[in-house]
């Protein structure tokens, strides 16, 4: 079976899931933890549970000094530092909005595929999706109002943080997911990478500011164990299968999570153009994965 034969949606809408919510958890997470301590204790759980599910499967550990340095490139790409940057983030501004803005991420991907990379083909259908899918990012940030102690700073920080995120998704296409490691084996060792870049923040910097609560400490182990470890194994594979473009639209999907996991929990208000914005996401979504081709409606008119 190729790659392209592989299922990878129910992956797919896991992580979305398992991503929008890990805004909420952040944010649950700084009552207790600084912004280094959330960065540091999420990558940390996040490794701990996929060492202990390698050893459980048997998985093969990453052993190439040339692997290991393209891994901790990744590791700070893609763990490290946006990790720092959405709990700086989130103390400047709500969560919902971060995860909002997270959705800027796969615009930069598109842009590093095409300018840097040229590894993966992009059709006009799927730029038009792209763009699609960023309207309706617009269209759920007009329904926020904005509550946070410094909102440009927090917007900078993040978009810092998806720049980042662009980068990975096809670096780690090109170079990582053709090494004949399994999705799991490459996450571990993505982890393993981040927590050494973040060591010696965490020896120098306080990690808590407040006496830890079932909430918090809860919220942190989610997002470690779940949110940064288990999530990158399912990264990994659908990077794998379907390519960067498509993987990285799993951040358009997110904020759709995120919106509904604040009704849900949070008890906010949703409003009909919220609900309009999480729709244009789904629809450019499918666009770029291509289970809707617009293509198709005009050859048919003709």
């Amino acid at each position: 079976m190729t790659n392209k034969q592989k299922p990878w949606l129910a992956t797919f809408i896991t992580l979305s899931i398992t991503w929008g919510l890990s805004f909420y958890f952040i944010a649950v997470s700084l009552e207790s933890f600084s912004a280094v301590g959330v960065a540091v204790f999420r990558n940390v759980f996040g490794a701990i549970a996929l060492v202990i599910w390698s050893l459980i499967t048997k998985q093969k550990f990453v052993r190439e000094q040339t692997i290991w340095l393209k891994i901790f490139v990744l590791g700070f790409l893609l763990n490290a530092f946006p990790g720092l940057m959405f709990a700086f983030a989130e103390q400047l501004l709500d969560s919902s909005l971060a995860g909002i803005l997270n959705a800027t991420t796969p615009l930069f991907s598109v842009l590093f595929i095409t300018l840097v990379f040229r590894s993966e083909s992009i059709t006009k259908s799927q730029v038009f999706g792209l763009a699609l899918g960023f309207i309706g990012v617009l269209i759920l940030f007009g329904n926020l109002s904005f509550t946070g102690s410094n909102v440009p700073l927090g917007i900078a920080l993040i978009l810092m943080a998806t720049l980042g995120y662009g980068f990975s998704f096809p670096y780690m296409r090109k170079h990582l997911a053709n090494t004949g490691y399994s999705s799991t084996s490459l996450a571990t060792a993505q982890l393993l990478a981040s927590v050494a870049w973040l060591t010696p923040l965490a020896a120098t910097q306080p990690l808590m500011h407040a006496a830890l609560a079932w909430q918090t400490g809860t919220s942190i182990f989610i997002l470690g164990a779940l949110g940064t470890g288990f999530a990158y194994v399912w990264n990994f594979r659908v990077t794998s299968i379907v390519g960067s473009a498509i993987a990285s639209t799993v951040t358009y999907v997110s904020p759709v999570v995120a919106v509904v996991a604040g009704w849900a929990i949070l008890h906010e208000q949703i409003q009909v153009t919220t609900l309009l914005g999480a729709a244009v996401i789904l629809f450019s979504a499918a666009i770029v994965q291509r289970r809707i081709r617009p293509e198709n409606w005009f050859s048919k008119a003709n």
